[in-house]
């Protein structure tokens, strides 16, 4: 690099330097010359011959209701569901439900083959009134000393036998029959008639979904808040409604691995409107604050680690330092710094400056979440 280069790139670099240092200067003189009135090319925001007027919205303070509300996500559970399948084995002769139907308890399901059972019990109730008829005869002899009572206890007995083997033999029939164990919903059929059943093979889902159950999990910092009885709030996605539901069991220790604490709650979907399996956005009302002073979250800007806000006062912005509470979405609660009655400029705030003229072209209704 020779000498006159040097001297090129050090003079660039001092003037870059020197840019960069009176920029700031000259950036307040710009806009101080902004703030004391619009220059002949420019203008007035507000259409008057002096100062220019920022255009903005407002809204007056009023005293409202804030809900302190506890977020968390949950699923909805069916009040009772259960894989149906046969407790014996056998070819699949009768299936008696729709599928998607809803069906009552012990409602007749679907069937096996049964023959062989109804053919042994046939034969085993033939065998019954001489049975009973023998058992009369040795009732009479023992009455009569003629014969021992060992010997009247052994008829009996095998009356009685015969009677355990009759209802051992119902009991069979009774496992190749699929009943509804409770009414609800009954889901997509997996069998044919004639296949073959057994009881690892499913037949079809029955799911109750009136009521429906709530499951959702607390950390440690919130279990306190919750107890049977609670009432919490829910919302599905693809549907504007909120459901209430109350809470009716909660676990008994926390989980070691995420250290939460499970519950369930109930809602009465008696209209079967939503389905197990759905997402559920929970709200939890932790406390309320009754007169709390609400604002937009649009309307305070943070600056040199201070919130600030701007009110009306006399045709110019006066900026106020707030301090905030709780926050929602779109609002934030205020706890000093405001007070009710307060014209509060709710756009335009990155531009507003302390005693700068503003016209307020729209006035809001200002409302908490």
């Amino acid at each position: 690099m020779t000498k006159r280069t040097k001297i090129i790139v050090f003079a660039t670099i001092a003037v870059l330097i020197l840019g960069m240092a009176f920029f700031p200067i000259i950036k307040r003189m710009l806009s101080s010359e902004n703030e004391n009135g619009a220059s002949p090319s420019q203008p007035s925001m507000g259409g008057g011959g002096g100062r220019s007027e920022l255009v903005v919205s407002a809204t007056v303070l009023e005293p409202q209701i804030l809900n302190n509300m506890f977020r968390i996500t949950g699923v909805l559970l069916p009040d009772e569901e259960v894989d149906l399948t046969f407790e014996t084995s056998g070819k699949i002769t009768n299936i008696n439900f729709q599928e998607g139907s809803f069906v009552n308890k012990g409602t007749l399901l679907a069937k096996v083959n049964d023959a062989p059972l109804q053919a042994e019990l046939k034969k085993l109730e033939t065998q019954m009134p001489l049975a009973e008829d023998r058992l009369r005869r040795q009732q009479t002899l023992l009455e009569k000393d003629a014969i021992s009572q060992e010997t009247y206890q052994s008829v009996s007995t095998q009356l009685e036998t015969l009677k355990a083997d009759i209802e051992l033999v119902n009991a069979r029939i009774r496992q190749t029959e699929l009943r509804a164990p409770f009414s609800g919903v009954i889901g997509l059929r997996q069998v044919s008639e004639g296949a073959y059943a057994s009881p690892n093979v499913v037949i079809a889902n029955l799911t109750k979904i009136s009521p429906l159950k709530i499951e959702f999990s607390l950390t440690q910092n919130f279990v306190n808040l919750i107890r049977p009885g609670s009432e919490i709030a829910f919302s599905v996605e693809n549907d504007l409604e909120v459901f209430n539901a109350t809470v009716y069991a909660v676990e008994s220790k926390l989980d070691l691995n995420t250290l939460s604490l499970f519950a369930r709650a109930r809602y009465d979907n008696s209209d079967s409107r939503i389905k197990p399996g759905q997402s559920a956005s929970i709200q939890i009302k932790l406390d309320q604050i009754d007169n709390a002073i609400v604002i937009p979250s649009i309307s305070s800007v943070k600056e040199m680690g201070r919130d600030i806000a701007y009110v009306y006062k006399n045709g110019t912005a006066q900026e106020v330092e707030i301090i905030t509470g709780m926050r929602t979405s779109s609002s934030v609660e205020v706890i000093s710094g405001l007070n009710v009655g307060d014209t509060l400029l709710t756009t335009g705030v990155m531009q507003l400056r302390t005693g700068m003229p503003v016209r307020i072209d729209r006035m809001t209704q200002n409302s908490a979440d």
